[in-house]
């Protein structure tokens, strides 16, 4: 097929993009280059692509696709904090447009990047499958399930979406994220010899490997349309929900010299659940997570070893927030997070 990435710059596209070419289909990349020169060792290759913002794509752009991978967002929690107008400007309204444009366009798959944040805070101690309640606690998680919602109501013979609905992602890729829990606890033992926790530890997080959930796209992409039309997938693996304190001992036995300490004022973290992936394992049994947190643990010791990583570095390069913070404070990106300038994202 012919398909679109959209963040194809970013943490998963970057994985995802040579694995959908590995398989043969032709690939075409758009992204706005917030994270231009955020890679972790060799640059993640650049396929044929759009340079541009989400939010100015019409049908004119997306003709002769057969599909649009949609991973474009601002991607996390305390980036929707920055300014919740933004996550909804972007996540939202954006992908929604994204969505009525391809199907004015006549593209027939539209595969959404959506979030088991969405789940948020259940009300239950149980696994939480695709049926469960929602209950978001950030303006993040609210705009994963208004997006569901809205392209659910375009879904008709010509236009099938799909929504795979990912776990808290972990991982080494060329565009390394540190914000996400697991990349930053062996981070921080790295760097510091310290497993930081900033909540109490208790909250519950289902894992899933950057690499998996790019299978997980790869196989909903090839499913037979019946198979995957106007639905819901949790992305994951039922073995692979932890406690945070869990994780953070893991992390402890593979980084040398490192132990597990606790931030003060650590509190409760509200968003905590454990998710069941029965539905993507019987459905899209191709998308079988491959990788376990304590193999990615392993991995990313490894690629802080080989690649090299500072403290000053960690966290002004791979934390989102606080490089999106930098690119405002200098000007080179204004209202609405759009570049001020037609240097674009350059250095």
């Amino acid at each position: 097929m012919k398909v679109l990435v959209t963040g194809h710059n970013g943490y998963i596209g970057a994985v995802l993009v040579p694995l959908l070419e590995e398989a043969g289909h032709e690939v075409v990349g758009l992204d706005t280059y917030l994270f231009e020169g955020c890679n972790h060792g060799p640059p993640p290759a650049d396929p044929q692509a759009l340079r541009m913002d989400l939010r100015d794509v019409t049908a004119e752009h997306l003709q002769g696709f057969d599909a649009i991978l949609h991973l474009a967002a601002l991607s996390n929690d305390p980036l929707g904090d920055l300014n919740p107008n933004y996550t909804y400007d972007i996540n939202l309204h954006a992908s929604v447009g994204l969505a009525k444009a391809a199907k004015e366009a006549g593209v027939q798959r539209y595969l959404f990047s959506s979030s088991c944040s969405l789940y948020g805070a259940p009300k239950t101690n149980d696994l939480v499958d695709e049926t469960a309640p929602f209950a978001p606690v950030t303006p993040y998680a609210e705009s994963k399930i208004k997006v569901e919602h809205e392209v659910a109501a375009l879904a008709d013979d010509d236009f099938s979406p799909t929504y795979l609905r990912n776990t808290t992602a972990y991982g080494w890729s060329p565009q390394l994220r540190g914000d996400i829990v697991v990349n930053n606890l062996v981070a921080h033992a790295f760097l510091t010899g310290e497993v930081l926790i900033k909540s109490d530890g208790t909250p519950w997080r289902p894992l899933v490997h950057v690499q998996d959930i790019s299978r997980a796209f790869l196989a909903a992409l090839e499913a037979p349309r019946e198979v995957v039309h106007n639905e819901a997938f949790n992305v994951g693996r039922t073995d692979e929900n932890f406690q945070i304190s869990t994780v953070a001992e893991m992390v402890a036995k593979v980084v040398p010299n490192s132990r597990v300490v606790y931030a003060p004022g650590g509190e409760p973290d509200t968003r905590s659940y454990r998710v069941d992936f029965s539905k993507i394992a019987n459905a899209l049994p191709a998308s079988q997570p491959r990788w376990t947190v304590q193999k990615g643990i392993e991995e990313l010791y490894g690629a802080y070893q080989r690649y090299g990583l500072t403290l000053e570095e960690f966290e002004n390069r791979f934390l989102r927030i606080r490089h999106l913070r930098r690119l405002l404070s200098e000007g080179r990106l204004g209202e609405g997070l759009r570049w001020q300038s037609s240097e674009g994202p350059a250095g």
